[in-house]
């Protein structure tokens, strides 16, 4: 039996798709939940209040700022994305002062999407205090490790125990002393901070599962393949994908921003790890607007359309090929509901 799980995120209304998104893949892989949700503008806060999703418990910007001095004086002097970043450690800090009946808590980016139960990973997470999952760089980009850090902030566990606490609170006291969006000294926002907690605290565990947290980064680290109906990054079940730097250039058009050493991508990642993600976005889009009719259209549904206009479907998915062979792979076409 799968015990509750309790989980934590933020995002703006910018990031709300995405943020459905991972909220949808929990409902569908983890039986029992709860997310809190961190709402960094109005917008944000009015859609989520107005969709009364089960499992979602809704903070208010207002709230978790108030009485929080250090905080807002951070707040005063930095870029959007930098307190952001700053706010990391202040989540699962807040939740864990305000919710006495949490006794672990992992804080997950929103741009993450699970394709199965993560109970592996709790599993083998036992009794940490701390887990975090390594980017897994490959062999030849050791180098981004150096700039970016040895661990990824999108998955992060804690327990609330003296070790747990203690990492919050002096993560928390570091990106409130500083936070910013590039490489500097050695650090880069919130991220490369996790870098010593194995040496400086206790009962630490660093996920091992190659299915956790995979993202562009490592995807030419470990084979990709299909087996019955499942995909494995190498040996092991995807359990979920971190679509990290996914941008939508036009409805039809996403560019992954995949790493300088992928020339190009194998179909499995397109149609089984992008395909159903973007699905999802674009059904998210939908059931957005239902809610927010004052909000102008994103985008021309082009792949609508071709589903209407089969001649005209073949033309763009014949001159789609073109593109993405000229393009070696590089990017994600979605045309007719379907990838190229």
């Amino acid at each position: 039996m799968n015990p509750k799980r309790y989980f934590c995120t933020y995002f703006d209304s910018n990031y709300l798709p995405r943020g459905l998104a991972l909220y949808r893949s929990l409902q569908a892989h983890c039986p029992d939940f709860t997310l809190w949700v961190l709402c960094l503008d109005e917008k944000a806060h009015t859609l989520l209040s107005r969709l009364a999703l089960p499992g979602v418990e809704i903070i208010a910007l207002a709230d978790f700022e108030q009485g929080d001095d250090e905080l807002l004086q951070a707040k005063a002097g930095r870029s959007l994305i930098e307190y952001y970043f700053t706010i990391t450690p202040s989540l699962p800090r807040y939740i864990f002062n305000h919710w006495p009946e949490v006794e672990q808590l992992t804080y997950l980016d929103a741009d993450l999407y699970f394709f199965a139960n993560p109970q592996p990973l709790f599993d083998e997470i036992g009794d940490a205090s701390i887990s975090l999952i390594s980017h897994r760089f490959p062999p030849d980009a050791q180098e981004q490790a150096d700039a970016f850090g040895i661990y990824n902030v999108g998955w992060l566990t804690f327990r609330r125990d003296e070790n747990g606490l203690a990492c919050l609170h002096r993560w928390r006291g570091q990106t409130i002393a500083w936070c910013s969006d590039t490489t500097e000294n050695g650090q880069f926002g919130d991220q490369k901070y996790l870098d010593d907690w194995p040496e400086n605290f206790a009962n630490v565990h660093i996920i091992q599962h190659t299915g956790a947290n995979a993202g562009p980064w490592n995807l030419p680290t470990y084979p990709i393949t299909r087996r019955d109906g499942e995909v494995f990054i190498g040996d092991d079940r995807l359990i979920f994908f971190h679509f990290q730097s996914l941008k939508r250039v036009r409805s039809w058009f996403y560019n992954p921003r995949f790493p300088e050493q992928i020339r190009t991508v194998s179909g499995v990642v397109r149609r089984s790890i992008y395909a159903p993600y973007i699905r999802v976005l674009l059904s998210v889009d939908e059931q957005l607007r239902a809610f927010d009719t004052t909000s102008p259209a994103e985008g021309i549904r082009i792949n609508q359309q071709i589903a209407a206009a089969n001649p005209r479907a073949s033309r763009l998915r014949r001159a789609a090929r073109l593109i993405v062979g000229s393009l070696r792979g590089r990017y994600i076409y979605w045309l007719g509901n379907r990838t190229l």
